[in-house]
């Protein structure tokens, strides 16, 4: 059989994996940047851990992992006669892979609670695994970058959180909206529309409204035996778009009102400090999970079809149930893998955001190939992405070489190279039209076009590679030249 892999998992090739390594980098910095630590997790929890969580469709995503050797010797009997696969579970099955990182923090918070300082500001890179139905965007392997924040009530780190999708997004050149809204506000619909009791069913319903759109939901919420009054008062509230007019609507429900003033508050605080991409509240935002209990995040790019690309929310209880009452917390995850698609369609990666290699050493014979080799490890030692060709080949194979690794530079070594003790740089990237390295004047009276490639010593071969490297400077354009066709 021709190798494969599983439904919803991917391979990622060198380029793809610099590319999200690009994404991942610039998350972490931001996630630093904002005083937050880092934290890891196993991949597998206990299942006693991950179940009752996520509510029960989230429960049915669950990957669970089979109990070790005989998995069938303690298997309730009963269930595996009547191939009741939910009942079986539980007894062949102790560990599950985790669905999110959320639930593994707060399991982790309540067990080093002694050691951690509160508040407790993490961030965690981590895959994720979800028995979901693969398709564009949806992936039953994917990875996760979370932030949150536990021991703190505060709704200065709702305002926090904004930012940090604010900033993580600017810097990757992908504009956004942020959609906020707030459990309680969802809380404070059911109760107005009189079905406080079926709080769960009615947010399930609205959380697909992207999917089905109003009419689906509409239908969905009479299946679950809401009652048409009780959806055509919903339905009216859905499309409320101000808060003023939210807090005036819900003035009956206690739980309502102080959601919508939750919302104000963390409004206020956007507002000291403005932010680069859209933020705006949004009254159908539901965020499915159950165990979110205030705010709630929703982030959708723009010019682009796909769902969300991040979401989070308030939660309140969510370590009470390992035992640890009283601590809140709140926190957002980055969808890292639609991220990347997002900005492959939209063509937003730079160019050097897949090369990985930043120079390549060409030799023409066995002499300057062991000259060139001595170069590499001054270059390596300095901290530059260094590479030498393997053998003295035809110069034509080793820059075929050098283009399919995307290597922006190249440093030829010759005879006259090494007898001067010194080396060519080429660029691969850039006409005659650019500088590269030097100072070179430019006027209006005098047009300075240098060649694409220039002589120079180890020291400043090194030099120019770690300017270029470390503040992305070195080149600038100075005029383009219409060149006529030789004689």
């Amino acid at each position: 059989m021709p190798p494969s892999i599983p439904k919803g998992t991917r391979d990622f090739t060198p380029e793809q994996v610099n590319r999200r390594n690009y994404i991942f980098d610039t998350i972490r910095k931001v996630f630093v940047a904002f005083g937050y630590q880092p934290i890891e997790t196993p991949a597998m929890e206990n299942l006693s851990t991950l179940t009752g969580k996520y509510g029960d469709e989230g429960d049915k995503l669950l990957f669970k992992v089979l109990n070790n050797g005989d998995f069938l010797e303690k298997a309730d009997e009963a269930a595996l006669a009547a191939r009741d696969s939910y009942r079986l579970a539980p007894s062949i099955a102790k560990r599950g892979l985790r669905y999110d990182l959320t639930v593994p923090f707060a399991r982790f918070v309540v067990m080093y609670q002694h050691e951690i300082s509160f508040p407790f500001k993490r961030y965690q890179i981590q895959p994720v695994w979800r028995a979901d139905r693969p398709q564009k965007g949806r992936y039953q392997e994917f990875y996760q970058c979370d932030v949150d924040v536990v021991g703190s009530d505060s709704l200065y780190y709702e305002a926090e959180l904004v930012q940090i999708y604010d900033s993580v997004f600017h810097k990757l050149g992908l504009p956004v909206v942020i959609k906020l809204n707030n459990r309680k506000v969802l809380s404070g619909i059911a109760e107005v529309a009189g079905i406080a009791d079926r709080f769960v069913e009615m947010t399930v319903a609205i959380d697909k409204l992207d999917k089905i759109g109003i009419e689906g939901v509409r239908n969905e919420m009479l299946e679950r035996g809401i009652s048409t009054e009780a959806v055509a008062a919903i339905e009216d509230i859905l499309r409320i778009t101000t808060l003023d007019a939210l807090k005036s609507r819900l003035a009956a429900s206690e739980t309502g009102v102080k959601g919508v003033e939750e919302l104000e508050t963390v409004f206020d605080y956007l507002s000291l400090a403005p932010v680069h991409n859209e933020v705006r509240f949004d009254v159908t935002l539901a965020r499915g999970l159950s165990y979110y209990t205030g705010c709630i995040f929703e982030v959708a790019a723009k010019g682009a079809q796909m769902g969300s690309i991040g979401g989070g929310g308030r939660y309140d209880n969510l370590t009470g149930v390992f035992g640890l009452t009283g601590v809140s917390g709140v926190g957002v995850s980055f969808g890292a893998e639609r991220i990347y698609d997002v900005m492959l369609e939209l063509g937003l990666f730079p160019d050097d955001a897949a090369a990985g290699l930043q120079v390549l050493f060409v030799a023409f014979d066995e002499a300057t190939h062991r000259y060139a080799f001595q170069a590499l490890s001054r270059l390596r030692a300095a901290g530059i992405n260094a590479d030498l060709y393997p053998k003295p080949v035809k110069l034509a194979k080793q820059m075929e070489y050098a283009n399919k690794r995307k290597a922006p530079y190249v440093v030829l070594v010759g005879g006259e190279e090494m007898a001067q003790g010194k080396y060519t740089l080429k660029d691969m990237r850039l006409g005659d039209i650019r500088l590269m390295g030097g100072s070179f004047q430019d006027s209006k009276d005098e047009i300075v076009i240098p060649p694409k490639q220039r002589l120079l010593t180890l020291e400043e071969l090194v030099s120019l590679l770690i300017e270029e490297s470390n503040e992305a400077v070195g080149f600038r354009i100075v005029k383009t030249v219409k060149r006529e066709p030789p004689n």
